[in-house]
């Protein structure tokens, strides 16, 4: 452990295959610290500046604390297993002793280019919540043509339900999943399916309850917190072993369980003046570990700034990222669809910010003011940037859980519109995600929940919960109580949905869209340089997207109560590939026709067409 920069891997036991481990932590505000061990207590040593270490004889499962200065036990900072939960002892992991199947070592991911990503809840994902539990339902994933998993946090948080973005145990799994056996057990399933997984991870802020790090060390800054708390010390002093823990958790999530890359969440809150940014020096160590490993890892990051340079090469002053979600999409056609203006929402236009955000991938690029921010955001994104690098959706868990009542899309504007929806998702350049249950139109919530066992933290909870949804008038009184049991209930899937005629046509337009962002280029390019808008108001759009190697595809939508008649500017005959109103997706059959110039749209239904010779 050098004195000035530290290894990513100095934090946690560290196993030697011999029967021992050096357990090692760092307390620079600690002047003793104990380790015990199953009981047994044994006094560290000293080791670099701030740094306490020994090697003593243990095996997985053994459990283990440390004390601080004769305080009380506490869990290891970088504990890989807390059996009993955040508050008690550790366990350690011999991730050694993971099964792996034998078409491991040859699994190669797909690219981020042509993918298309599927958000889950491990926890309501299936009525067992576990990650057995959620294998069973792999293939049918995979048959659709999902290529990437994205599972929301499942490291280490208080209590027995809860998004994940309370965790406190950055290198633990949640016990209730099924533990670190669980999620290594569910990334074997998925590869052997095709499947890629990406894990969200949280760096910004720690949870509310059993957050010890401040007694080991200045993990957190003072007198400066993001919008969830402290923030994370990444540029003060001793930063540079927190960088290396957040950096070291990173690299073991996507090592220890062979994870095919991270979502980075709210990286806009990583509060960092160095002059080599954390998420630069974690896009280094990552590409270093995707050499060693012979596989790429990608890093995805969530972020409000609509920041060009997030996915921009590390060589012209860029953080190195592989992608960044971006909204932008989403509340654009959220609000063409649903006709909200409340809060963020009345940022938006509707239809011409989605033929917006097709062409420059964001809407607020730095050339619109903002009134709901108050200010100018973003900057433009070149054209050499691929939509494939930015991940949009129509739901998240955010877009759905962050709404008073959770409510789905299908739930708000019905069938109708939510095929049109997906279609403008499918058909744009940015790479799609789905949420859960998306796929075969899920109408139960998805609702904001926890299980803090403190009185006045879950209150306290409530009253946030609450006080969050100031700025929607017409949310208000619908916000269900986190801390109530029924809250998650409410919030699992209902599989049974997709055995039902409606469930069976919402697969077939998914399974068929993403066929074609497949089959035709100009769908699948990513290239927003090759985007035209023909129309754009506030009920019709219609779009072309070309290509260079083959024909292009018109995208077309009408939200109004009548047919709209869209003139055409290339005079050729368009013939159609898709259509939302046809019956096999649950429409009632009539679709849009291309005459002369001219192309009809029914109400409330899209269309994709492509132009013939």
């Amino acid at each position: 452990m050098p004195d000035l920069k530290t290894p990513y891997d100095a934090h946690g036991p560290l196993p030697h295959g011999d029967g021992t481990v050096t357990f090692r932590v760092w307390a620079p505000r600690a002047a003793r610290v104990h380790l015990v061990l199953d009981d047994a207590e044994h006094a560290l040593e000293p080791a670099a500046p701030g740094w306490f270490a020994r090697r003593l004889t243990a095996a997985g499962g053994d459990r283990y604390g440390f004390r601080l200065d004769g305080g009380p036990l506490r869990p290891d900072p970088a504990s890989l297993r807390q059996p009993d939960g955040v508050h008690q002892p550790s366990a350690l992991v011999d991730s050694s002793a993971f099964a792996w199947s034998a078409a491991e070592a040859t699994w190669r991911p797909p690219p981020l280019a042509g993918a298309v990503v599927y958000e889950l809840h491990v926890g309501t994902f299936t009525a067992d919540g576990t990650f057995t539990a959620a294998v069973a339902h792999l293939d049918a994933l995979a048959e659709l043509g999902v290529t990437h998993v994205e599972v929301m946090p499942v490291n280490a948080f208080n209590g027995v339900r809860n998004w994940g973005y309370d965790g406190v145990g950055w290198y633990a799994v949640h016990e209730g999943y099924g533990g670190p056996e669980g999620l290594a057990g569910f990334v074997d399933a998925c590869h052997r399916t095709g499947l890629a997984v990406l894990l969200d991870v949280v760096h910004n802020h720690l949870g509310p309850s059993g957050n010890y790090l401040p007694e080991f060390g200045p993990y957190l800054l003072d007198g400066r917190a993001g919008a969830w708390g402290q923030g994370v010390n990444l540029d003060g002093p001793g930063s540079d072993a927190v960088r290396a823990f957040v950096i070291g958790n990173a690299l073991a999530w996507l090592e220890r369980y062979h994870l095919d890359g991270l979502r980075l969440d709210a990286v806009h809150a990583l509060l960092d003046t160095s002059a080599v940014p954390v998420l630069a020096e974690l896009a280094g160590a990552v590409d270093a570990l995707s050499v060693r490993r012979r596989k790429p890892h990608l890093l995805i990051a969530e972020s409000d700034r609509n920041d060009p340079q997030t996915v921009r090469p590390r060589l012209v002053g860029g953080l190195g990222l592989d992608g960044q979600w971006a909204d932008d999409l989403h509340h654009a056609i959220h609000t063409a669809v649903t006709r909200e203006r409340d809060g963020y929402y009345g940022d938006f236009s509707g239809l011409p910010d989605v033929a917006r955000a097709y062409r420059r991938g964001f809407v607020y690029d730095g050339e619109r003011y903002s009134p709901y921010r108050q200010r100018h955001v973003g900057a433009p994104l070149p054209d050499d940037v691929s939509g494939h690098r930015l991940v949009a959706c129509v739901q998240n868990h955010d877009q759905v859980g962050n709404r008073a009542a959770g409510d789905r899309l299908t739930a708000l504007v019905g069938a109708d519109l939510a095929r049109v929806a997906l279609l403008l998702l499918c058909a744009a350049p940015h790479t799609p995600l789905l949420f859960m249950g998306e796929e075969y139109g899920e109408t139960r919530p998805f609702q904001f929940f926890t299980a803090h066992p403190e009185p006045d933290l879950a209150e306290a909870v409530r009253a946030g919960r609450r006080e969050e949804f100031a700025a929607f008038e017409s949310w208000q009184g619908q916000v269900p109580d986190p801390q109530d049991v029924a809250t998650q209930q409410r919030s699992t899937l209902d599989r049974d949905m997709a055995t039902t005629a409606a469930g069976h046509a919402r697969l077939a337009l998914v399974g068929d869209l993403i066929r074609a962002r497949r089959a035709h280029d100009a769908l699948g390019n990513g290239r927003r340089d090759l985007v035209e808008t023909v129309r754009a108001d506030d009920e019709v759009l219609a779009v072309i997207r070309s290509s260079e190697v083959s024909p292009p595809v018109m995208v077309v939508a009408n939200l109004g109560a009548r047919a709209a008649r869209i003139g055409v500017p290339i005079a050729a005959a368009w013939t159609p590939l898709l259509d939302t109103a046809e019956i096999t997706y649950g429409g009632d059959g009539t679709v849009t026709t291309s005459v002369g110039d001219a192309v009809t749209v029914p109400s409330r239904s899209a269309a994709l067409l492509r132009r013939a010779g």
